[in-house]
């Protein structure tokens, strides 16, 4: 039988694609057969021996077979002399793609991603396109939604990066596949948002992780992703599926009464919206029905609007009364603080040590 180094042929992919016909000629030199006779005794047509020379047609499983009993070459040599040549073809073509993607690539914020762990630091422009399209899971950024056409509050002077957004949300997506899921039960939702209101009076560390654990019972997977510069971005809501939905939570005011209400609006964009829309939230700014829509239900579930009547009728507001309101509430004072100071019954410099402040203990 004739030996040919496994080493030199299949250990190492060549830089340029070899078809398994070089090898296959010179094994016929070698042995003194013409491409006519390999045909009779393999039963083919003299035409598809001279299209796996040139590398045109693939070597079979089935060819293979006939090579290793007409040349006495291994069936598993020439299979991977055909794998090994169809690699090096895509890995070039690859290659081409990359270098025509890297434009597009710098539109992303890589450093600020690389910076959180969600990609790999790198300068090289081709590691980044590739390690981008690697987090995105697309072959192409032709194939990749930016994410324009999503209803979102938009900020009244800001312009926001449709390639940061689109990071920001892809990162939301990806840890909440990781996440153990029941199926959405919007009458448990409902329930639960009951508990996590009470959850705001609790300082403790830790409130986030409770704040997932009571979501992800009711089918609703809650995510906490750092905002991204030119994202402007609060939080966001979407289903993942018919049976799942996702609230993504950033802390870019790090008031902690901004991330309550947050969270009750986006909550709100489940219980009253459809599953087929999605949101993204930045700021305070409602230019839409469903957005004010969802301001006002989370405005008047963390303060019923009978009893937030009552209490702003009064002339002055001090601390012990903004306290002793929230424990008769049974939320935290930091809420009824922003929601004074966002009706401009207070000055946003008053009780500032009553609005707690949030931080990222990054991973």
């Amino acid at each position: 039988m004739i030996t040919i180094s496994k080493n030199d042929l299949i250990e190492q992919l060549p830089d340029l694609p070899v078809p398994p016909g070089k090898t296959l000629t010179e094994t016929l030199e070698l042995l003194g057969m013409t491409q006519t006779d390999l045909a009779r005794r393999m039963n083919r047509p003299i035409k598809t021996i001279n299209e796996i020379v040139k590398g045109k047609t693939a070597i079979t499983a089935d060819t293979a077979l006939q090579l290793e009993r007409v040349l006495g070459v291994s069936s598993k040599l020439w299979l991977n002399l055909e794998v090994n040549y169809r690699m090096v073809k895509a890995r070039i073509a690859a290659e081409k793609q990359l270098a025509r993607e890297i434009q597009r690539a710098a539109r992303f914020p890589y450093a600020e991603m690389a910076h959180w762990g969600w990609v790999k630091k790198t300068r090289e422009k081709v590691e980044r396109t590739s390690e981008l399209l690697d987090y995105f899971g697309v072959v192409s950024f032709d194939y990749l939604t930016l994410a324009k056409g999503i209803s979102y509050r938009k900020a009244t002077k800001r312009k926001a990066s449709p390639e940061a957004l689109t990071a920001w949300l892809r990162r939301g997506e990806l840890q909440a596949q990781k996440m153990d899921m029941v199926e959405y039960d919007k009458k448990a939702f409902r329930g639960a948002l009951r508990e996590i209101r009470g959850l705001t009076r609790k300082a403790e560390d830790g409130f986030d992780a409770k704040l997932r654990d009571i979501c992800a019972v009711c089918g609703v997977a809650v995510v906490f992703v750092p905002h991204l510069k030119r994202t402007y971005v609060n939080g966001a809501t979407r289903w993942l599926t018919p049976k799942k939905a996702l609230i993504q939570l950033s802390i870019r005011n790090r008031f902690k009464d901004i991330f309550w209400f947050t969270f009750f609006h986006e909550a709100a964009h489940i219980l009253l919206h459809g599953k087929t829309e999605s949101f993204i939230d930045v700021d305070n700014q409602a230019d839409s029905d469903d957005e004010r829509d969802a301001n006002n239900w989370a405005m008047n579930f963390l303060i019923p609007i009978t009893d937030y009547v009552r209490f702003h009728g009064r002339s002055r507001f001090t601390r012990s009364a903004v306290t002793s309101f929230a424990k008769e509430q049974g939320i935290a004072p930091e809420i009824v603080v922003g929601r004074l100071q966002h009706d401009e019954l207070i000055m946003y410099s008053e009780f500032g040590d009553l609005r707690p402040k949030l931080e990222w203990a990054q991973e």
